[in-house]
């Protein structure tokens, strides 16, 4: 990459850019259980989900174009899951391995810890996924567990990897911020 990257929160303008990387993750990778590749308006929709909850949803830009982007959504919808988001982090094809997930990436989880947030969850498709495992484990996640053959894509069994990073001290002191706000049910 020549010129310096960008991150900035991800607009409804970015959608259509957002949703060409997510095919490919859909039609290409286990990154995603999902099979269909969702349109442009269908991402606009999940993205404005996440930022009506206050959570990070980022683009990494560079020389004019969207090179990958990160999200942090609710683990679970239970109010007790409050103070736990999940990431996820897509880099387009012709980008990978040039630090866009590990810019993107960062810049999410320093997001949520500056919400008060506690714990980041990461459920990664495929045993086999080293690159998003490595840059996980690089970013501090450690990993929790193994779903084994959940899901079934492209004519085989996968796995998901589950990995966590605590923020904020983690489970050592009680919250101090409000937290997400879920439903009380």
């Amino acid at each position: 990459m020549h010129h310096a990257m960008n991150i900035r929160p991800a607009t409804a303008a970015d959608a259509a850019a957002i949703a060409e990387i997510y095919a490919d993750a859909c039609l290409n990778g286990f990154g995603t259980f999902e099979e269909v590749p969702p349109d442009a308006d269908e991402i606009a929709t999940r993205m404005a989900g996440v930022q009506s909850r206050g959570l990070p949803y980022l683009v990494a830009e560079g020389d004019g174009e969207i090179l990958g982007y990160a999200y942090a959504g609710p683990f679970r919808l239970r109010a007790a899951y409050r103070y736990t988001v999940e990431d996820s982090v897509y880099v387009s094809p012709k980008a990978k391995g040039k630090g866009v997930g590990r810019a993107v990436l960062s810049a999410v989880l320093d997001a949520c810890a500056a919400m008060g947030l506690r714990q980041v969850m990461a459920v990664i498709g495929d045993t086999g996924n080293k690159g998003s495992i490595g840059l996980h484990t690089a970013m501090g996640f450690e990993p929790v567990g193994t779903f084994r053959d959940v899901g079934y894509k492209q004519e085989r069994w996968v796995d998901i990897v589950l990995m966590q990073k605590s923020l904020n001290g983690g489970s050592s002191t009680p919250p101090d911020a409000d937290g997400l706000s879920l439903k009380g049910f």
